[in-house]
């Protein structure tokens, strides 16, 4: 007989009555029920019900066992009697007598429960991660994490791409976040960066001849965290094809997603291959406010500026006259909705930080509310027509600058959409955003620079760069999008060095600046590049999705807290004196905050 089992805690059944069996594990619960106890023994599988009386010897070491301590049982499977039948576990048909029990490892008090899951304190989570691991539904999300990356490889291995390892030590890279910078001993006062991305690593395998890469890539940004972004590190399926088009790219990866998408929904509905909307960037912020859009929102955003160039409602009227504009929200079917849903709608939009959010109600065809009072019986009748609105139809308004309104609207699109309960249910809605603005206006440095990738290809090439106003610009540049969250950006790149230039002069960058910055690209592209685009998928994004979480910490094996600490290993720490002599690195105390 094996030293620790025969069998897992997961594999027993009722063919296995009359066994003696071996069975190793964490003491997950604890039932006395007069002389009689039982326990449930937990390992990696599953559980198994042990129970032990007056009859075992094992009953007063069980006893005075505390939970999550580790033992080894020796005992007699036994068919539980019809009305202990458990049918929620796979093994609960079945419990084993314990005949003997051998402590492998006593635990001290719990820090926190495993057992039942209740809501503990981030903190402590966290500092305990290794217990927090053991719990149920955290466990199997690191399981089905794991699965799903395992999927995702084999479906892109089946498709012609193969996986290669970039470094992980590299050079800063202008990725549009903060670098991890990791000294250097050997070249004292210069430093290594930890990939934001293999961006330009991916790029030169294309013109070093590899067609088709792919790698489940680990990033590194120093930036601060949010719920759908851990600080520090995540994981992108990364890939890159040669001789494409950005649509055969899209083509490619469809059936990727949505065949894992679709092998870990439980059931849940996927948008099809070959069924992503492609939506202009433009269009998506018009219609939906971001360019994140939900899908599973049936409502869509109308711009009716102009029904309020002439209107009795001043407000509205002096904000398009300065240039603004004003964008109408749906709220379908809102006739039995008293007047404090929209006004509760109206304070959430101030508590979000923006000076209002006006509607109009409407009710068998009568108008109601200050904007329909004051605009008029006639001009309502025309605004709603023109965005086909019926007698029992609300609206609320988002009015200012375009880029306010437009913010603004795409959150009170999601918000009346919970508040109505007009979300599809059970659903995972996938499309493409495209074409993106190429550049776009630095209010912080007063110039233009990049609005996302610096080396896609600008939508007209040169000539485009040469002639264009550089905000008009598009780029060859597409995100994918599932249920409100960007699961992955991609585009096709830019591999001519003269292009690659004017790119980066037209954002105050000299052609030195370029072969200085990115030398290994700059030369590259010399001797021979291939047309070339891929995209980044967010693992992390995707687990989430599928785990139906909304924090990432619950995806994550050893996430940092909101501060960027790890609090189960204690980092970031003081370095050694003798450390950072040898790093030739001083540390410079800074001045107490005030």
């Amino acid at each position: 007989m094996h030293v620790y089992r025969t069998h897992k805690c997961a594999e027993l059944r009722d063919s296995h009555v009359g066994d003696t069996v071996r069975l190793s594990g964490w003491v997950h619960r604890k039932r006395d029920h007069g002389g009689v106890l039982f326990v449930d023994l937990r390992d990696h599988y599953g559980i198994t019900q042990i129970v032990a009386d007056s009859d075992s010897p094992a009953l007063p070491i069980l006893e005075a066992l505390r939970l999550e301590s580790v033992i080894t049982i020796d005992g007699e499977v036994k068919a539980r009697s019809a009305g202990t039948v458990n049918t929620n576990l796979p093994t609960g048909q079945i419990e084993v007598f314990a005949r003997s029990v051998n402590i492998l490892s006593k635990s001290e008090e719990l820090p926190l429960p495993v057992a039942g899951e209740q809501e503990y304190p981030e903190e402590t989570r966290l500092k305990y991660r290794f217990l927090d691991l053991r719990r149920e539904t955290l466990h199997a999300n690191i399981v089905k994490r794991t699965q799903i990356i395992r999927e995702t490889r084999h479906r892109m291995e089946d498709i012609g791409f193969t996986e290669y390892s970039t470094p992980i030590l590299t050079a800063s890279s202008p990725e549009g976040a903060r670098d991890f910078l990791v000294p250097s001993r050997v070249h004292p006062g210069k430093f290594f960066a930890l990939p934001q991305a293999p961006q330009q690593y991916k790029q030169l395998l294309m013109v070093a001849g590899f067609d088709r890469y792919f790698q489940v890539a680990p990033c590194f940004r120093d930036e601060d965290p949010r719920a759908d972004r851990l600080p520090g590190e995540f994981y992108q399926l990364d890939l890159e094809m040669s001789f494409v088009t950005q649509e055969e790219i899209w083509d490619t990866m469809e059936p990727v997603m949505a065949g894992v998408f679709e092998s870990f929904a439980d059931g849940k509905k996927v948008t099809p291959a070959g069924q992503f909307p492609r939506i202009p960037h433009s269009k998506a912020m018009l219609d939906y406010g971001t360019d994140k859009p939900d899908l599973r929102n049936p409502l869509i955003i109308h711009d009716v500026t102009d029904h309020f160039k002439t209107s009795g409602f001043g407000l509205f009227e002096r904000i398009v006259e300065g240039g603004g504009v004003v964008r109408a929200i749906p709220a379908p079917k809102t006739a039995d909705k008293s007047r404090k849903f929209f006004d509760d709608m109206n304070e959430w939009a101030r508590s979000e930080g923006h000076a209002g959010l006006g509607y109009v109600t409407r009710k068998g065809g009568e108008f109601g509310g200050p904007i329909a009072k004051n605009h008029g019986e006639e001009g309502m009748l025309a605004l709603y027509d023109a965005i086909g609105l019926g007698p029992d139809d609300g609206c609320f308004f988002a009015a200012g600058k375009e880029e306010q309104a437009a913010k603004l609207a795409g959150a009170a699109r999601t918000r009346s959409g919970e508040q109505l309960d007009l979300i599809e249910k059970d659903a995972f809605r996938f499309c493409w955003i495209i074409d993106f603005p190429f550049y776009a206006w630095s209010e912080e440095d007063k110039k233009v620079d990049f609005a996302h990738n610096p080396f896609s290809m600008p939508q007209g090439g040169l000539e485009a760069l040469e002639t264009q106003d550089p905000l008009t610009i598009k780029a060859y540049q597409y995100d994918m999008v599932c249920n409100g969250y960007e699961l992955a950006s991609g585009s096709i790149r830019n591999q001519h060095p003269d292009l690659m230039v004017k790119a980066f002069e037209l954002t105050g960058l000299t052609s030195a600046d370029v072969e200085e910055r990115f030398g290994g690209m700059y030369r590259a592209f010399q001797f021979g590049a291939p047309p070339h685009g891929g995209m980044a998928a967010g693992v992390d994004r995707m687990v989430m999705l599928l785990c139906g979480v909304q924090n990432l910490r619950e995806i994550t094996l050893f996430p940092m807290n909101q501060r960027a600490e790890d609090l189960l290993m204690g980092a970031p720490s003081p370095a050694m004196a003798k450390q950072l002599r040898e790093l030739n690195i001083r540390v410079v105390e800074q001045p107490p905050k005030a």
